[in-house]
């Protein structure tokens, strides 16, 4: 069943310009996906149709079958979504853990021990407590970018959308990133968008769906399979 659904989704800006066109799928949970496609394609586009920042022009968006413009826009930012953007969007004069503590109260969900929390989902991201509480300008890309994952995950979303999230890694990182979102897919049944150029991050997903830009007013959208598991 599918936690996401995409109805004959259409996206245009106010001038008229159409981005995307007729789009229909079905994301699920316990999998991972891959938007990929050229520049000017609609992926960034998409992911914001997806986290709720705008709605589409044409369609529908459904999350566990209702209608994302129906649901109150807060709340499903702050309980069912988490996002994980390419420049990370952490606040510098925080620490790790702090920004992590910060997403938790900031959904507003009834959380006891909220640093504590905040510590163990470092830990799940491969942050110790040592690395935890230093200033985000004290920690490398890679360590940033697990923060942002941690924060993301702070209220326990069913769905995490990242956009471009090893963009600006070094390929061992990347691969280490790529374990983590894989792991929360497989293993805590979470539905993993990711938007990517990356040939390497396509190659670690679950499926692959490719947006080409609007040609002759239609929207080319195709998806492939790629194997689950791999050696």
């Amino acid at each position: 069943m599918s936690i996401l659904s995409l109805q004959s989704i259409g996206f245009s800006y106010a001038k008229g310009q159409k981005i995307l066109h007729e789009l229909s799928y079905e994301f699920g949970k316990g999998k991972v996906y891959a938007i990929i496609g050229r520049s000017g394609a609609g992926k960034t586009t998409l992911l914001s149709l997806l986290s709720g920042l705008v709605s589409p022009t044409e369609g529908s968006i459904l999350f566990d079958g209702k209608d994302v413009r129906k649901i109150d826009r807060y709340k499903y930012r702050s309980h069912y979504v988490g996002v994980i953007f390419q420049q990370f969007n952490l606040l510098p004069h925080l620490t790790a853990v702090e920004n992590v503590e910060l997403s938790i109260r900031a959904s507003g969900k009834k959380i006891s021990e909220k640093r504590k929390l905040a510590l163990e989902l470092l830990e799940k991201v491969g942050l110790d407590d040592e690395l935890a509480k230093r200033r985000i300008l004290k920690l490398s890309g890679g360590e940033q970018q697990r923060v942002a994952i941690a924060r993301a995950l702070s209220y326990d979303p069913d769905i995490i959308l990242a956009d471009e999230p090893t963009g600006n890694l070094d390929l061992t990182t990347q691969d280490e990133i790529m374990g983590i979102f894989t792991r929360l897919a497989h293993e805590e049944n979470k539905c993993v968008i990711i938007v990517s150029h990356s040939p390497e991050v396509a190659r670690s997903v679950d499926d692959i769906y490719e947006l080409a830009p609007l040609k002759s007013k239609k929207e080319i959208f195709r998806t492939g399979e790629v194997n689950a598991h791999r050696s």
